[in-house]
């Protein structure tokens, strides 16, 4: 086997390997020719010079191909090379990217400010309870008759009784005490309590004038405007057939009056107390 270090000894000076290519790389055909000497002496040299030639030979052709694209008006192409790294991802894309769960763009294009941004929220209106306004007085009353007229309507629609039977006991109170909350000159106790006038009739006492001695209640009880008001409309109720009644006859049968027709004169008056009071929302 021939000695690889001998290589240069085994050469010709006339083998065009020996030759000086003063040629420019740019100049194709000079190229050709001296790549053509090259592979002459692939041929012939050992397993290590030919892979050394033939490596020189490659990077002779790559330098003149890059000189012939930069001959076309004197100035290099600046063509970047894709970094490997680049190309990779771009042919490969990421495993991972596959099994991650996919958001659509509209639901983070345009993300909304927090619930409890000062700047955006506006504050809710303050819910307020409308407070029932007290009806002027009507059909000739004071404000003290207005007033006990409003505590028989309110006590009435508590215990969820018909606008007649309101009717029936305004008109009632209207013929016993003329609306007013009134107390027995024969009982000093009942003067114990807050009232707007002084009667004589027996021991009745309060709007509808009832008696303690008949079992309405204590004293200081019917002198209560409210107490007095759910007394009567329990007995009302206790009638029967009062609805379909006169107003004057479902009264006197509550009330036993020695004038069982005199209520009967109330009536106007007392649908016009109560339309008014229920008007405005008592």
């Amino acid at each position: 086997m021939r000695d690889d270090r001998t290589l240069d000894r085994q050469i010709t000076p006339g083998d065009p390997i020996d030759r000086s290519d003063d040629t420019h790389s740019y100049d194709r055909p000079t190229s050709l020719r001296s790549a053509g000497a090259y592979a002459q002496l692939l041929t012939r040299g050992p397993a290590r010079a030919r892979i050394a030639l033939a490596t020189g030979v490659l990077c002779c052709l790559g330098l003149a191909a890059v000189a012939q694209v930069a001959r076309g008006d004197g100035t290099p192409d600046a063509v970047p090379a894709a970094a490997p790294s680049a190309l990779a991802e771009r042919a490969e894309p990421d495993p991972a990217s596959r099994d991650s769960e996919r958001v659509p763009v509209a639901a983070s294009a345009s993300p909304t400010r927090a619930a409890a941004d000062p700047d955006t929220t506006t504050p809710a209106p303050k819910q307020t309870t409308r407070k029932p306004v007290d009806p002027a007085p009507v059909a000739g009353l004071d404000k003290a008759q207005m007033k006990n007229a409003q505590a028989i309507v309110r006590t009435g629609r508590e215990m969820e009784m018909p606008r007649r039977a309101l009717v029936i006991a305004v008109a009632t109170a209207m013929q016993e005490s003329n609306l007013y909350n009134v107390a027995s000159g024969v009982l000093p106790e009942s003067r114990n309590h807050p009232h707007q006038g002084i009667g004589w009739d027996h021991d009745s006492v309060g709007l509808f004038q009832q008696r303690s001695s008949s079992g309405w209640g204590e004293v200081g009880q019917l002198m209560d405007p409210e107490f007095a008001t759910r007394q009567f409309l329990a007995a009302l109720a206790q009638v029967p057939g009062w609805q379909q009644m006169r107003l004057t006859d479902a009264a006197q049968a509550v009330q036993i009056s020695a004038y069982p027709e005199h209520y009967a004169k109330h009536e106007g008056r007392a649908t016009t107390v109560v339309g008014a009071i229920l008007k405005a929302g008592q």
